[in-house]
């Protein structure tokens, strides 16, 4: 068996990874700047409603279009489409006509484009990887996007102490350029097998019925929609409340996210290194397990940096291991010539609790448990528990999104279709 991962993979996910990371500092310094500009966690989290929800409510179609057409065009396309948002972005900020509603609008459009770049990203892979490889490829993915995740937020900072918001701007537009290159002038992705297709309709529903007769695939997409309504509900309150915590501030947001870097590198090569489980559903399951409790219950808490910065590290050692694992998994399970549609389906069924999650979250912090902390009295159990002062309602509520990640766990982990999908994979 050939141990080498195919140049052409290699290409692909390195110019691709950085091309993320040029992305990833322009939304980090936006968030930010957003932030400022209202001082509220609702205005954040509708930034990325409004990035989620076209990718939710048009995946189907999505996955359809892309399993019929060229997979290296649609990621070329795509990835100009939105590299023209960020820099109408740009205009606009130099401009002075930057205002949180555009950048709504343009994280719509760029959520769009997301839409029909992530099948065929998912598809390309499988084209260009031997079977053997999907562990180790899944880890390497899992540890590009860790760095991801380690180098934006420092390096956004780093950037705008710099040169300020043009010069995030132009990092994030020379980084798609070279990605852009890589892709058209040296990558060639084979195109899957042929096979008779039906109207977009029909194609786009081969997907949902595909998992409607796999009840397997379908449980572990609605176990993960579960998973990420919590988890979008944390990414919500996470800025509101270190950006206005005693203790936080946008250095500590910083070093939270680095931290959250650090520590999905580490288990990013601990993925990439170990050969594959006797049990890749027992590993997924346990590793939520462990990750939805730990850091949840240190960030709420905790009242200094350091302890925040712990509950990260533990939070997310584990889920490039269990992210490695469903990658692995799914592509096992279903046939290569299906992926694009079903994978489309699953950004239906698995994600379309995001954008939920995210306005949820804005609006408990917001209109919820901020003002529940404020009318607490100062000796009360639960200012003792959280502290006083702006920031403690978004505490609270990372202890209750503790208690419902493990609930969500334990109950899917009794899931006996989930369990199921470790025959199909040895087949």
């Amino acid at each position: 068996m050939n141990q080498r991962v195919p140049r052409p993979f290699l290409l692909l996910w390195a110019t691709q990874a950085l091309s993320a990371l040029g992305s990833a500092m322009t939304s980090f310094a936006l968030i930010i700047w957003s932030y400022q500009q209202q001082g509220s966690a609702l205005t954040t989290a509708l930034l990325a409603v409004c990035s989620y929800a076209p990718y939710v409510l048009f995946s189907l179609f999505a996955g359809a279009l892309s399993d019929r057409w060229d997979k290296k065009r649609t990621l070329l396309v795509c990835d100009t489409l939105a590299a023209l948002g960020t820099l109408l972005t740009f205009f606009l900020y130099l401009s002075g006509g930057l205002t949180v509603g555009c950048l709504y609008a343009l994280n719509a459009v760029n959520g769009l484009m997301n839409t029909f770049q992530q099948p065929a990203a998912d598809v390309s892979v499988s084209l260009l990887i031997p079977k053997e490889q999907y562990q180790r490829v899944s880890g390497m993915q899992a540890f590009s996007g860790s760095l991801v995740t380690i180098l934006a937020p420092a390096a956004a900072t780093a950037v705008l102490a710099f040169g300020g918001m043009p010069a995030v701007f132009l990092a994030d537009l020379g980084t798609f350029l070279i990605a852009f290159l890589t892709l058209a002038l040296f990558i060639r992705i084979p195109a899957p097998e042929a096979r008779e297709e039906a109207d977009v309709l029909h194609c786009a529903l081969e997907g949902v019925r595909y998992l409607r007769d796999h009840r397997g695939v379908l449980d572990v997409m609605l176990f993960l929609a579960a998973i990420n309504l919590t988890a979008s509900v944390y990414q919500a309150a996470l800025p509101a409340m270190l950006l206005s915590r005693e203790g936080g501030s946008v250095t500590a947001l910083g070093l939270l996210n680095t931290c959250t870097g650090l520590a999905s590198v580490a288990g990013s090569v601990i993925a990439s290194l170990c050969p594959p489980p006797k049990s890749r559903v027992r590993v997924i399951c346990n590793t939520l397990l462990l990750s939805m409790g730990i850091e949840n219950v240190l960030l709420a808490l905790g009242r200094t940096l350091p302890v925040w910065c712990i509950g990260a590290v533990l939070g997310w050692l584990l889920i490039p291991v269990m992210n490695t694992n469903l990658s692995a998994l799914l592509r096992s399970c279903i046939p290569i010539e299906m992926q694009g549609r079903v994978y489309a389906a699953r950004n239906t069924f698995q994600f379309f609790t995001i954008p939920i999650g995210y306005l949820l979250g804005g609006v408990l912090v917001d209109r919820v448990f901020e003002p529940f902390m404020a009318s607490r009295a100062a000796g009360s159990l639960l200012v003792r528990l959280f502290g006083s002062g702006k920031g403690t309602g978004a505490a609270f509520l990372f202890l209750l999104l503790a208690v419902t990640g493990e609930a969500t766990c334990l109950l899917f982990r009794h899931d006996r279709h989930i369990w199921a999908l470790e025959r199909d994979e040895s087949v």
